[in-house]
């Protein structure tokens, strides 16, 4: 299939990847090149980043097949392009200062017909004699003047899929850029025009896809996947326990075999991701969370024809 735009997978190098993060970059990847597309990795380091977490987490998915097509591009390294698409919504009228700490924003959430999760734009109309008074001895951060109550996109999964759409933060108070600016602006300077994630950033979407017409780029197709989550039902986390590659290889379970068990869970092939491409489609997936049991994940038991094997360096056309 003729090559069309890209796909990522893009991990916060806080630490390192459990099952579940792996799952949505296997699926990710199956995605894109299911589609012909490149599959790009991107180290969204903006906020939170841990010494050696990335250069683990591209091993990781390293030994699972996952490489990116094009070199890894880092967040923190990107400044000059996210001032620009700032500037532009400044220029536009598209932005306002906030002088809100979290508490407040999290009073005002919380207060009688509030919107929940919203901001209630409450440093959206003060007057210049206000906003020089708020701002003497503390630094605003930079909202977007949102002109729109909602917006729509189209999940591959999830199908149409409405949301409010909010005044964002697009710069925080300490100067950092905010990460639905950083993303829109990512994702169109790389050409990304498929984005595969976890289901917990659906309603994300329609904020994200909003704020890049805002600044004339084109909005990618979305996938939102189930994640993976406990017997109790909460998002899995390294501290679960055996979920990580290293965990598991010290209990004998070896990267080629976590593999097979991500692609039992879904449904696939689990042999390779050669096998699992091959037999790849979107339609057939699994639409519920993946329950792992961190006490038995090294002896799952997997379609007994299931002989794994090593990744090769194949690049898919």
């Amino acid at each position: 299939m003729a090559e069309t735009g890209a796909g990522r997978f893009a991990p916060s190098p806080s630490g390192r990847l459990h099952v579940g993060n792996l799952r949505t970059a296997v699926l990710a990847w199956l995605f894109a090149r299911s589609t012909g597309r490149r599959f790009l990795i991107r180290v969204e380091d903006l906020d939170r980043a841990r010494a050696g977490a990335e250069a683990e987490q591209l091993t990781e998915l390293s030994a699972l097949g996952i490489r990116s097509d094009s070199p890894v591009l880092r967040q923190s390294e990107q400044t000059d392009r996210y001032t620009a698409a700032l500037d532009l919504l400044i220029a536009r009228g598209l932005t306002y200062e906030c002088f809100c700490t979290r508490r407040d924003v999290a009073e005002a959430a919380s207060a009688p017909h509030a919107r929940p999760g919203s901001y209630p734009g409450t440093c959206r109309d003060l007057g210049d004699g206000e906003r020089a008074r708020r701002r003497d001895g503390r630094r605003p951060a930079l909202r977007l003047r949102s002109e729109v109550a909602a917006w729509v996109v189209e999940d591959v999964l999830a199908g149409r899929v409405s949301a409010p759409v909010d005044d964002i933060v697009l710069r925080r108070n300490d100067g950092v850029i905010a990460y639905n600016l950083a993303v829109v602006v990512d994702d169109a300077a790389q050409g990304i025009d498929q984005v595969v994630r976890g289901d917990d950033l659906l309603t994300a979407a329609p904020q994200q896809s909003h704020l890049a017409s805002l600044l004339g780029l084109a909005a990618p197709s979305y996938a939102h996947v189930p994640l993976a989550v406990t017997a109790g039902g909460r998002r899995l986390a390294k501290r679960d326990g055996a979920v990580t590659l290293e965990d598991l290889a010290g209990q004998g379970c070896t990267a080629p075999a976590v593999l097979g068990i991500i692609l039992s869970s879904l449904g696939l092939p689990c042999g390779s991701l050669d096998a699992a491409l091959a037999a790849f489609d979107p339609g057939r997936l699994p639409r519920h969370p993946w329950v792992v049991d961190p006490a038995t994940l090294s002896s799952t038991a997997v379609d007994p024809a299931c002989k794994p094997s090593a990744p090769t360096d194949k690049v898919h056309p």
